[in-house]
């Protein structure tokens, strides 16, 4: 980041050349990505207690917390099991800024039936423009601590669930984990994640497509022996 701000100076004639040019940094160790399967995500949302909702969806849409708490009603088609991602919000100090969707890309997420009753009640009695996951102010949610203190209702459901720990953005991962365990092509994934490419899609997941490589073998061999006999 700062050899792109360099660069831009330089091409403002602001300096003669950028002295973060070539410079090797040292890569940043990443955190193995964590998949919960369903009887995880199931004992992480009844820990949650009254945030159980927000669990579900994290894991069963892959949606963002951005664009979770800045859903409202009318982003909610329940005749056609859609959530329809028109914004996203970041919050910098005490203050939640809403804006678009990351790549700047509106999409549509489908959701699974077992959720019909979890909108339901999340819709009912709300104008089209009330949120569907306000805080406890009536606002837009905070983001929840994850480091374990006291204060972080999703960290502490996490320890009581037994589970390994996770962040509600692993819930994301989680959500796209569970999709390829079923068959679901990276297309399909890329879409429900709001990637900007299928590509980005199996850079990201490409661990989780591993298993697409033994089948495809095996369909080849019964292919050739069906050719072949």
């Amino acid at each position: 980041m700062l050899s792109s701000i360099l660069d831009d100076a330089v091409a403002d004639r602001r300096i003669l050349a950028n002295p973060a040019k070539g410079v090797k940094t040292k890569r940043r160790a990443t955190r193995g990505r964590v998949y919960l399967n369903h009887r995880q995500v199931e004992r992480l949302a009844q820990e949650a207690g009254e945030s159980a909702g927000i669990v579900l969806v994290l894991a069963y849409t892959g949606i963002r917390w951005g664009e979770m708490i800045a859903l409202r009603v009318r982003d909610v088609d329940t005749t056609r099991r859609r959530l329809s991602i028109e914004r996203n919000t970041v919050e910098v100090g005490t203050e939640i800024h809403i804006g678009t969707p990351k790549n700047h890309e509106r999409h549509s997420v489908p959701y699974i039936q077992m959720l019909d009753p979890l909108f339901d009640r999340a819709c009912a009695g709300k104008p089209p423009d009330a949120l569907l996951f306000p805080g406890p102010d009536g606002n837009l949610r905070r983001r929840t601590r994850t480091d374990g203190s006291s204060g972080g209702w999703f960290a502490g459901a996490v320890r009581r669930a037994g589970i390994p720990r996770v962040t509600p953005h692993d819930l994301r991962h989680t959500a796209a984990s569970l999709a390829i365990s079923l068959g679901a092509n990276a297309k399909a994934v890329q879409r429900m994640l709001g990637h900007k490419s299928a590509a980005m899609t199996l850079d990201v997941y490409a661990d989780l497509f591993e298993d697409d490589l033994d089948a495809v073998a095996v369909a080849m061999n019964e292919a050739a022996l069906r050719a072949l006999t």
